[in-house]
């Protein structure tokens, strides 16, 4: 079991089985999977996804970490972090994270992505950890530039939508101008 991550305004715990009901809040909207090759959700999938992070989180080497993003001044789950090791001999890691749209434009996803670097630099010594996201995605790029990723380009048609092959964007950052921040 993973200790919590906090920052000012939010806690970063291990998913738990209730919580698919909050993550069915967002993961049902339109909105929220415009981007991603899931959703939206009905109820059990919203389940199914949370049975399988509980499944996965007790596999060993343990490379999957799937946080819920807590906010500290109501105790609502309004989202979810996620860190994968994708490459334990070369040090590279991926963060992802996924916010109910209620909580859009506040600076959580900024919160719980630093976080999740944090973690990954500290936890398991990385050298590199990156993340991608469609490139109509404007809120997304604005976040991952916000802590300090640098845009390394564009990986072309490599995620398949229901209206067809999309592009991502990749941005990374290494320890070492982690530890200049």
């Amino acid at each position: 079991m993973i200790n919590n991550l906090k920052s000012e305004r939010v806690v970063l715990r291990e998913i738990e089985e209730k919580d698919w009901i909050d993550v069915h809040k967002y993961a049902s909207q339109e909105k929220v999977c415009q981007y991603q090759p899931w959703g939206p959700n009905s109820e059990k999938e919203s389940k199914a996804y949370v049975k399988q992070i509980i499944v996965d989180a007790k596999r060993e080497p343990r490379s999957q970490f799937v946080f819920a993003i807590i906010v500290k001044g109501n105790g609502r789950m309004i989202g979810a972090g996620e860190f994968n090791i994708r490459d334990y001999s070369n040090k590279v890691g991926e963060i992802g994270y996924i916010v109910n749209p209620d909580y859009w434009g506040m600076g959580f996803a900024t919160e719980v992505a630093n976080l999740l670097i944090e973690f990954g630099f500290k936890e398991f010594n990385l050298h590199r950890i990156y993340a991608t996201c469609d490139p109509r995605n404007m809120g997304s790029s604005k976040v991952l530039e916000k802590v300090g990723m640098t845009k390394e380009g564009r990986i072309r048609e490599d995620i398949l939508l229901k209206d067809g092959w999309r592009d991502s964007l990749l941005y990374s950052i290494l320890e070492q101008e982690w530890d200049k921040k």
